[in-house]
C-alpha cells in the first residue's frame, strides 16, 4: 500500500514536520510512504469563477494537479495540521478550495480512485482539545467531499515547538499502529 503523509503547515522543520517524520518512519515499516509539505507547492487562490462546475477542471495551471496525482496514487492519506487561528493553515485551505473540481457536490466532477482511507492529526499550542477537534473537522469535511473514507484522528494539545513532540512520541506511534492494523 502507498501512504501519503502531508505536512499541512508552511513550516518545513517545526513541530508539525517532527510529527510527520514520526508518522512516516512508522508507516514505512509496512508501506511505501511519500511525504510532502504544502509549502513546497505553488497553489494559486481559487478565483471563484465556477468554470470547474461545468468542466470538472480548474482554469488555472499550477501544482494542484501534482498534489492530486499524489492523492490518486495513495491508498492512505494522513494530513497533519497545526492550528492557525483555531483552524487549518491558509496554505492548506487554499489547496482545499482548489479541489473543487473533485468535489462531489456538483456534476460533472473529477474523482480520485475509490477506496482511499483518510486520517487526520491536529496539533495546537494551548491545552484545549476543542481547537484540535475543529481542525480535524475541517480535514474530515474535505475528505468527505473528496470521497476519502474518514478512518481516524488524533489531537495533540500543548505542542508549540518541535522539542515538545518527543514527549508525545508514544501516542503518535500508537496512532500509527492503529492505522497499520485497520
Amino acid at each position: 500500500m502507498r501512504v501519503l503523509v502531508m505536512n499541512c503547515s508552511p513550516v518545513r522543520n517545526g513541530a508539525t514536520a517532527a510529527i510527520v517524520n514520526i508518522v512516516s518512519e512508522n508507516m514505512s515499516k509496512a508501506h511505501e510512504v511519500i511525504t510532502v509539505c504544502i509549502d513546497d507547492y505553488n497553489i494559486g487562490l481559487c478565483k471563484g469563477c465556477r468554470s470547474c462546475h461545468n468542466t470538472a477542471k480548474c482554469v488555472q495551471s499550477d501544482d494542484v494537479d501534482n498534489i492530486i496525482e499524489l492523492y490518486n496514487r495513495a491508498d492512505i492519506i494522513i494530513s497533519v495540521a497545526p492550528s492557525y487561528w483555531a483552524d487549518i493553515p491558509g496554505q492548506f485551505k487554499v489547496f482545499i478550495d482548489r479541489c473543487t473540481p473533485w468535489c462531489n457536490t456538483h456534476e460533472p466532477h473529477a474523482s480520485l480512485t475509490s477506496g482511499k482511507k483518510g486520517y487526520a492529526i491536529a496539533l495546537r499550542t494551548g491545552p484545549n482539545m476543542k481547537e484540535c477537534d475543529r481542525i480535524i473537522e475541517s480535514i474530515e469535511h474535505f475528505y468527505g467531499h473528496m470521497e476519502i473514507v474518514r478512518c481516524g484522528s488524533l489531537g495533540l494539545c500543548s505542542i508549540e515547538y518541535k522539542e515538545s513532540v518527543e514527549a508525545r512520541k508514544a501516542e503518535i506511534i500508537a496512532f500509527c499502529e492503529k492505522i497499520l492494523n485497520d
